[in-house]
């Protein structure tokens, strides 16, 4: 397994895995997968612009990364990393935003996705990184406790949603 930029060669990947979240009605995550209403090409763009720090309106700079097999080359997920937090990703939301595609759900991935993605956090030179979950999401919860995330409290969010808010230090 390993972690990607996204690139066009994953275009098709990338469309079956949002029909995948949407067919099932799953949360879309990350957020930069909410650009699928553009065209590939302006997915590419809009991620580009945010690792580069450019049109961020409301943003922070973040980087987002596809999840591959390495075998097959196969789209298992995606990942976002914030650079910085802002009030509200402080508050409930984090450094970073995952998501699997519901047909590879359960097998693993998400919390080895997890700890790839902590490895570029450490590249980017964050000590310490917070990761948040709802409450009724056990599996992510799991997810975050196997790649050592410390739980610090509960919060409710804008949409009364209990979210559990992880602290995960990158300093050994």
């Amino acid at each position: 397994m390993r972690l990607i930029l996204p690139t066009e060669e994953y275009e098709q990947q990338w469309l079956d895995m949002i029909r995948e979240m949407e067919a099932i009605n799953d949360e879309i995550v990350p957020y930069a997968l909410f650009f699928h209403q553009y065209k590939f090409q302006i997915f590419l763009e809009k991620t580009r612009d945010f690792r580069q720090g450019i049109n961020l309106v409301d943003f922070v700079p973040a980087t987002t990364y596809f999840l591959v097999e390495d075998k097959e080359s196969r789209l298992i997920g995606a990942v976002n990393i914030r650079h910085k937090l802002n009030e509200g990703l402080l508050f409930s939301r984090g450094h970073i935003g995952y998501g699997i595609r519901p047909s590879e759900q359960r097998k693993g991935y998400a919390a080895e996705m997890l700890r790839l993605c902590l490895e570029k956090c450490r590249e980017m030179g964050l000590a310490k990184v917070l990761v948040t979950c709802n409450k009724n999401n056990i599996a992510s919860a799991k997810t975050i406790l196997k790649n050592m995330g410390v739980l610090e409290n509960e919060v409710i969010d804008d949409k009364g949603i209990i979210v559990q808010r992880y602290w995960i230090n990158l300093v050994h």
